[in-house]
C-alpha cells in the first residue's frame, strides 16, 4: 500500500511581530538560497505599499527577480568555464575598420541559431583582421544564450589528446569535447601538426559531425590548410567537416591592428 504526503499548507505562527517576520524570510531565504529575493524584500514591501501592489504582484515580482539574477549567474559561470583568455564582445566589433565583415551575419550569428542546429563555423584571414576578436566574441553570445562553450587553442587541444591517448585516457579525452554544445578552436593553421596529432584532431572532430557545432579560426585559406595537415586526404577530410552545412566567413587581409599602430604613430609625430 503506498501513502502519499499531504499538499502543503501555510502554518500561520500567532503573534509574529514584524520583527520576527523580517528575521524568518531571512532564515528562511538563506535556507532555501534565494539570495535575491533576501535581497530585495525590504525593497520590494516598501514599493507594494507605496504603489498599492497586490500580495500576487508583489511575490511574482521578487520571484521573477530571483529567477532572472539565477539567469545572469548562471550565464556567468558557462562564459567562465568556456575558458576564454580574454573577454571580446560583438559589440566592440569595428566594423568601419574591417568593412568585410557583414554586419547582418555576425548578428544572425549571435542568435545561436547556427549552434542549436550543429553547424560549423569557419573564420579566415590575416592576423590582425579581427578572426579571435569574432570567434570569442560569438562564443560568448553562445554561452549568454545557454549553450555549452569551450575554447581552445589547436595546439593546445592537439597536445591534450596526444598526452591523453599516451595516458590511455583518449576515449573519456574525446568524449568530454564532444559533450559541448560548441567547441571553439582557435590559431589552425599556424603551426604544421604531425600525422598522429592530425589524426588525433580528426577524431574530435569526427565526434562532432552533424551533432555539435565547432567554431574556428585560420590565418590560412582552405588551400593552404596542406602546410598544416601534411596529408592530403585527411586534410580534405577535416575540411569537409568544417565546411559541411556551416558558415565561412573571411575577415580579408588588412590588419586592422596595424593599421592603428600606424595611425597611433602619424598622430604622435
Amino acid at each position: 500500500m503506498t501513502t502519499t504526503s499531504p499538499p502543503p499548507t501555510i502554518r500561520r505562527r500567532r503573534g509574529m511581530t514584524e520583527e520576527a517576520a523580517i528575521a524568518a524570510i531571512d532564515g528562511a531565504c538563506r535556507r532555501l538560497r534565494l539570495p535575491t529575493i533576501r535581497a530585495l524584500v525590504a525593497d520590494a514591501v516598501a514599493i507594494a505599499q507605496k504603489e498599492q501592489l497586490s500580495y500576487n504582484g508583489i511575490i511574482a515580482e521578487l520571484l521573477l527577480a530571483e529567477c532572472d539574477d539565477r539567469d545572469r549567474r548562471s550565464s556567468v559561470r558557462r562564459v567562465k568555464a568556456a575558458g576564454f583568455p580574454r573577454d571580446k564582445w560583438l559589440g566592440d566589433f569595428d566594423y568601419d575598420a574591417n568593412p568585410t565583415i557583414n554586419l547582418a551575419t555576425i548578428n544572425t550569428l549571435a542568435t545561436g541559431d547556427w549552434v542549436r542546429k550543429g553547424q560549423p563555423l569557419c573564420l579566415i584571414g590575416d592576423s590582425g583582421t579581427g578572426k579571435s576578436h569574432l570567434l570569442i566574441g560569438l562564443g560568448i553570445a553562445a554561452a549568454e544564450k545557454g549553450f555549452r562553450v569551450r575554447y581552445t587553442l589547436a595546439t593546445r587541444l592537439v597536445n591534450e589528446l596526444v598526452e591523453a591517448a599516451d595516458d590511455k585516457t583518449l576515449a573519456r579525452t574525446i568524449a568530454r569535447y564532444g559533450r559541448v554544445d560548441l567547441l571553439m578552436i582557435d590559431e589552425l593553421g599556424y603551426m604544421e601538426l604531425d600525422r598522429r596529432g592530425a589524426e588525433l584532431l580528426f577524431q574530435v572532430l569526427t565526434e562532432r559531425e552533424e551533432k555539435n557545432s565547432v567554431a574556428i579560426a585560420s590565418n590560412e585559406s582552405f588551400s593552404g590548410w596542406t602546410k598544416t595537415f601534411t596529408d592530403p586526404r585527411l586534410c580534405a577530410a577535416i575540411v569537409d567537416r568544417l565546411t559541411f552545412g556551416g558558415n565561412i566567413i573571411e575577415t580579408g587581409t588588412d590588419s586592422y591592428r596595424l593599421a592603428h599602430t600606424r595611425q597611433r604613430m602619424r598622430t604622435t609625430e
